[in-house]
């Protein structure tokens, strides 16, 4: 028979105790943010989450598990007021809560874990997650960012080079044959989807090693990625306006369909990460190997 210690007994109970809290804030969050139907941070919350778990996971052995009284009273009223917070408001995509849940949570458990002083051992995971709250923080705290009358002019570049008679004015794009068009405002400029995709551009960043002129393009690419497709996004609205089909237009402009395109947005990054930064350091190993 092998003896067990008292301390690893412990250790392994705050462990198990401890991946319970997280797996239970996890499906909350998952849960009220899917019932809010907002499906790019559905999407962008799986991501965030599973990147935080698979670091904390790497180096869960190295993990100083040792949290004083007053840390782990901290970390579970924080736990508790940010799940009494986000339980008692109505999901909602407007709803700033569901976004900053994961980092008060995750400072809760990490304060629980391992106290005040070892903080830092989660300093990447906590900076993770808290680019999760960035686009809707910024989007409050900078409203004067407008990208209307840019996102304008490229979306009208779009459609004049398929072939639509249109004509460009400040915000507004019109079709001067059928007598209709569209005004870009700014929650339409696409600087929301671009903040966003920046925060995934830095997920990218910690996740993998590169060298520092991907480091310096993935978030430039990332960017321009975001701006181009809100281009499109706007300029096929327009088409949808100009052959008097209101249905598509309020389905791509307010409903399930203006969700979808960042979503794809992410999806492009990643194609675009992947063979422009990963798949050469892949092949690199490959032969290194060989």
């Amino acid at each position: 028979m092998k003896a067990i210690s008292t301390n690893s007994l412990k250790n392994n109970t705050n462990q198990f105790l401890l991946l319970a809290i997280g797996t239970a804030l996890i499906a909350i969050h998952l849960t009220l943010v899917w019932r809010s139907e907002d499906i790019n941070l559905f999407f962008n919350s799986i991501l965030f989450w599973m990147a935080v778990s698979s670091f904390v996971g790497e180096k869960r052995s190295s993990l100083n598990l040792d949290s004083g009284i007053t840390s782990s009273i901290l970390g579970v009223l924080i736990i508790v007021f940010s799940s009494l917070r986000i339980s008692s408001l109505t999901p909602s995509i407007n709803n700033i809560w569901l976004t900053s849940f994961p980092f008060f949570s995750a400072l809760g458990l990490a304060l629980m874990a391992s106290g005040v002083k070892g903080l830092k051992q989660y300093q990447k995971e906590l900076m993770i997650l808290f680019f999760l709250i960035t686009p809707r923080l910024l989007i409050l705290l900078l409203p004067t960012i407008d990208l209307s009358i840019v996102t304008a002019k490229f979306s009208t570049i779009i459609l004049w080079y398929t072939g639509f008679q249109i004509v460009q004015s400040g915000v507004t794009i019109s079709f001067p044959e059928v007598g209709k068009g569209i005004e870009v405002y700014p929650g339409c400029s696409g600087t929301e989807q671009i903040i966003q995709i920046l925060g995934i551009a830095i997920l990218f960043i910690s996740m993998f090693p590169l060298y520092k002129w991907q480091k310096i393009l993935a978030p430039i690419l990332a960017a321009t990625l975001a701006f181009m497709v809100n281009a499109a996004r706007v300029a096929l609205m327009a088409i949808f306006v100009a052959r008097g089909n209101n249905n598509l237009f309020e389905y791509w402009h307010t409903g399930n369909g203006s969700q979808l395109f960042p979503v794809f947005t992410t999806l492009l990054f990643g194609c675009f990460c992947w063979f422009f930064f990963l798949r050469n350091e892949q092949e690199n190993q490959d032969y290194t190997q060989v």
